[in-house]
C-alpha cells in the first residue's frame, strides 16, 4: 500500500476499510489543487520599499497576491454585508445596500477557483459504483462547496438538488438529535462547517450503522479522526496531532489514494474469507474421516504427522497464497459489508460443504474399500489416502481464489508468487512421499498411482465450478441454528 500513496498506521484499520459505507472528505487540497488561481484582476497600489531590502509578506501565496489591495480579508457574504456602496465600472459610487450601516466601499470582487484533482471525480464515481457515499465537509461557503462539489461527482451537474442535501454546520448543529438521525443519510455537502460539526456528523452515521471513513489535515480534525472507524490523515499538509489521531496517512493528500485504500481494505478482507474457506475445508474433511475411521475401525488414516504436515504447509504456504491476491476491479462492484454481517457467509458455507463432502466420501472409500479396489496392502492404501488429500488441498486453493465466479484462473498469471507457492507445494509433497517414507509413515508410489491420486483431487476443480451455479439464501446461515436452538 505504500506504492500506492497510504502508509497504513493500524493494521486492523485496513480490513476495516473494506467495510466502509460513508466517506467524510475534505475539499481543499483533497479533493481540490489547492493551487489557486485567478483568470481576472484589477491592478490596486503597489508597496515600494524605501530602500533596497527584500519585502517578505505573510500568509498563503493567494493572500500575498493581493496584500497590495486589500484592506480586509473574510468570507464574501460576511465583508459583502458591511459595505454600503460599490464602484462601477465608469468609477462611479453606488449604493448597495440602504439596511447596511457600515461605511465601507466595495472596491473590487475577485473570483478565484481551486480546480478539482483530475482523478478526484472518477475516484468518486468508484466508491459510489462500490456503495460508498462520499460526503463533503468544507469551510467554505455554500455555493463555492455546491461548485466544487457537482464538478467531482458528488452533486449531480444534470439534477437539481433535493433539499437537504447541501447545509450548513450552523444548521446541522442546530437540529435535534432527531432530526439530525433522519436527515443525516440525506445529507451530501456540508458547507461552513467546523471541526465541531464534523464529529457530529461522525457520531450520528456511526449510530445509524455506518462504518464511517473521514479525512483530516488539521490538529482540530483530531476528535473526528479518532470517532471515525478509519481516520484518514494528510501527508502534506497534515499536521502530526492529525497524523497521530489516524489511522492511515494519504501520503500525497489526493481522495484518488483515498479510493485505492479503499479497494486494497476489500482485498484484505476477501482474502480473509479465502483463507478462511480454504482452512475449513481442510479441517472438517480431516477430522470426519479420522472420526469415523477411529470409531467403525478402531485406527486412523491419516497419523499425527501427516496432520501436522497438511497443518504446516495448508497454514502457511496456504495462507501465503490466498493472502497475496492483489486487488480486483470486482471488489468495487459489491455492496459494502456491514457491521452485523458475518465473516463466514452462506457463499463459503455452499462452497466449503460441498469440497468437505467430496473429499470425505472419497477418502473413506478408500479407507474401506481401498485395498479390493486398486489390490493393494494396507501401507499404500494409506499412503494414497494421505497423497490424495494434500493434492485436494493444493487443487482446492484455486477454487478459493475466487468465491463466486466460475472462473478461477482469471488473473492467475499475475500472481507470480500463488504459482511459486502451489509448485513449492507439490515438490515438498513428493518428497514427503517418496524420500521421507519413515518419518511420514508412507511407501513410494508407482506413476499410474500418482496418476490416480492427481485425477481425483482434479476432480475439485468441476465440483467446484457446479456448486457456484447453486443458489444460497441472504439470511446468514448460523442464524437457522439460533432457531433451531430457540425451539429446543
Amino acid at each position: 500500500m505504500m506504492a500506492d500513496q497510504a502508509m497504513v498506521r493500524k493494521l486492523s484499520a485496513c480490513e476495516t476499510m473494506g467495510s466502509a459505507t460513508v466517506i467524510c472528505t475534505d475539499k481543499t487540497g483533497t479533493l481540490t489543487l489547492n493551487q489557486m488561481k485567478v483568470t481576472k484582476f484589477c491592478i490596486g497600489s503597489i508597496y515600494k520599499p524605501k530602500s533596497g531590502s527584500v519585502v517578505e509578506y505573510s500568509g498563503s501565496p493567494t493572500e500575498r497576491q493581493f496584500s497590495g489591495l486589500s484592506k480586509i480579508w473574510g468570507a464574501a457574504e460576511m465583508v459583502l454585508a458591511m459595505c454600503s456602496y460599490y464602484y462601477e465600472t465608469t468609477g462611479e459610487t453606488k449604493s448597495m445596500s440602504k439596511e447596511t450601516r457600515s461605511q465601507f466601499e466595495k472596491i473590487i470582487q475577485v473570483g478565484i477557483k481551486d480546480p478539482c484533482r483530475p482523478g478526484a471525480r472518477k475516484a468518486i464515481q468508484s466508491c459510489r459504483v462500490a456503495g460508498v457515499e462520499v460526503k463533503m465537509i468544507t469551510g467554505d461557503n455554500v455555493f463555492t462547496a455546491k461548485a466544487i462539489a457537482a464538478e467531482c461527482g458528488i452533486l449531480d451537474y444534470n439534477q437539481q438538488v433535493a433539499s437537504g442535501e447541501v447545509i450548513e454546520g450552523v444548521e446541522f448543529r442546530n437540529y435535534t438529535p432527531e432530526e439530525r438521525m433522519l436527515k443525516v443519510d440525506g445529507i451530501r455537502v456540508m458547507a461552513r462547517s467546523s471541526p465541531l460539526d464534523k464529529l457530529l456528523m461522525v457520531q450520528c452515521l456511526k449510530q445509524k450503522g455506518h462504518v464511517v471513513a473521514v479525512t483530516g489535515d488539521g490538529t482540530n480534525d483530531a476528535p473526528a479522526l479518532k470517532e471515525a472507524d478509519v481516520g484518514l490523515s494528510m501527508g502534506i499538509q497534515g499536521t502530526e496531532v492529525a497524523k497521530e489521531s489516524s489511522d492511515i496517512v494519504i501520503l500525497d493528500d489526493d481522495f484518488s489514494s483515498v479510493a485505492t485504500v479503499l479497494r486494497w481494505g476489500r482485498c484484505v478482507y476477501n482474502n480473509i474469507q479465502k483463507f478462511i474457506q480454504f482452512q475449513l475445508t481442510v479441517n472438517v474433511a480431516a477430522l470426519v474421516i479420522n472420526f469415523i475411521a477411529a470409531v467403525s475401525a478402531g485406527d486412523v488414516p491419516l497419523t499425527a504427522v501427516q496432520l501436522l504436515w497438511v497443518n504446516l504447509i495448508m497454514d502457511t504456504l496456504g495462507a501465503l497464497a490466498l493472502a497475496t491476491e492483489r486487488p480486483t476491479d470486482e471488489l468495487m462492484h459489491n455492496p459494502p459489508v456491514g457491521r452485523t454481517e458475518p465473516l463466514i457467509t452462506n457463499i463459503m458455507w455452499r462452497n466449503l460443504s460441498a469440497q468437505s463432502l467430496y473429499q470425505i466420501i472419497i477418502l473413506l472409500t478408500f479407507q474401506f474399500r481401498g485395498r479390493s479396489i486398486f489390490n493393494v496392502d494396507e501401507q499404500v492404501k494409506n499412503t494414497l489416502i494421505f497423497n490424495t488429500f494434500v493434492l485436494c488441498q493444493v487443487f482446492n486453493e484455486f477454487n478459493s481464489r475466487n468465491l463466486e465466479k466460475q472462473n478461477v484462473f482469471k488473473g492467475i498469471h499475475k500472481n507470480k508468487l500463488f504459482l511459486g507457492i502451489i509448485a513449492i507445494t507439490i515438490i515438498l509433497q513428493f518428497v514427503m512421499v517418496e524420500f521421507l517414507k519413515k518419518f511420514a509413515d508412507t511407501v513410494r508410489l508407482s506413476l499410474a498411482q500418482w496418476g490416480i491420486c492427481i485425477a481425483i483431487a482434479a476432480l475439485t476443480w468441476p465440483i467446484g465450478w457446479i456448486m457456484k451455479f447453486v443458489p444460497v439464501t441472504k439470511k446468514p446461515f448460523l442464524s437457522y441454528l439460533k432457531f433451531f436452538r430457540l425451539r429446543s
